[in-house]
């Protein structure tokens, strides 16, 4: 029987401890299956035992990384034989690593739940980013806790969807009521005949037409880009796009999407074109199957290429 196996994420005090708690007492969660919680840190709230017991779940505390292995995790399976396993994750832990290590055969990892107290958040990301998007960027669901009225949920959101595009994200006031951060307002017109997106909005807009493709079907598109070219990209296409930086100065990606381009389409053409190079592209948004985007995305069918000057930043954000 294969055991079902949650990671719970966060700093410490995000709130772990008493998001396993209620998630057990829930009956739309719990079926009475038996349950191992495997706590990595002790913060101010402690689990009550008494009370998880009537869940049939107990805890067991590791304190320090070195004894997070593979053979204990074995021991523990043959000690308390769980129907299901729930791991608070050490905050300062790395996420991948655990994902790396392996588990017991009959062990399957089902979901990555990253809580956050919004009321600390930007600390963290200015002073630990990297660990912080660390967190985030393998989980399913991200629930930002102690959100108060005014709390600006689209930045979240955005520094979210950086590096974890597929996260859902949950956010919930400080009595646990959830809310929805609406539709997020972009800073250029996409109802425009022609959608002029500056070098500041690239990220937001690259990230917009990844998520909401099919809002940007037949839509016309100008914007700066740098030319990628390669023998493995289906003929007559090239990849017009930006430097990013993600998380840090070490964490920079390429991002861009496929582009087409037939003849006639202004004074450089296809064959012209030099890797590396700035161009402006002027084109039109198809939702088509690529398979580099796993289903249907956003393709460009160029109408306009002409040359452009290189960018003061090469650099593009998503703030």
């Amino acid at each position: 029987m294969e055991v079902p196996v949650y990671i719970v994420n966060g700093f410490l005090e995000s709130g772990k401890t008493t998001f396993i708690q209620e998630t057990l007492k829930d009956p739309d969660f719990s079926g009475k299956e038996k349950t191992l919680v495997i706590a990595c840190e002790e913060g101010e709230e402690e689990y009550d035992e008494k009370a998880l017991s009537g869940c049939r779940a107990e805890v067991v505390t590791v304190e320090e990384k070195e004894e997070f292995t593979t053979e204990y995790l074995r021991m523990l399976n043959a000690h308390y034989r769980p129907q299901r396993v729930m791991i608070e994750l050490n905050g300062m832990w790395s996420v991948e690593e655990f994902l790396e290590q392996e588990l017991p055969e009959n062990w399957v990892m089902v979901q990555i739940i990253t809580l956050i107290d919004a009321s600390t958040y930007q600390n963290y990301l200015n002073n630990m980013k990297s660990i912080m998007l660390g967190q985030i960027k393998l989980s399913d669901t991200i629930i930002f806790n102690r959100c108060e009225s005014g709390t600006d949920k689209l930045a979240l959101r955005r520094s979210v969807k950086v590096v974890n595009r597929k996260g859902q994200i949950i956010y919930e006031s400080a009595d646990g009521v959830t809310d929805d951060a609406g539709e997020e307002v972009l800073p250029f017109d996409i109802d425009a005949p022609l959608i002029d997106i500056c070098d500041d909005d690239y990220g937001l807009w690259y990230m917009d037409a990844m998520d909401n493709p099919k809002k940007y079907n037949g839509k016309k598109v100008r914007f700066r880009a740098m030319v990628y070219r390669t023998e493995k990209l289906p003929k007559r296409s090239f990849v017009p796009g930006r430097f990013a930086m993600t998380c840090c100065v070490d964490d920079v990606a390429f991002i861009g999407f496929l582009c087409k381009v037939g003849e006639n389409v202004g004074s450089i053409p296809f064959e012209a074109l030099k890797n590396r190079s700035y161009i402006y592209v002027t084109a039109e948004i198809r939702v088509e199957f690529y398979k580099e985007y796993r289903g249907k995305g956003p393709v460009l069918y160029a109408t306009l290429i002409e040359p452009a000057p290189e960018p003061e930043d090469k650099l593009v954000y998503f703030n």
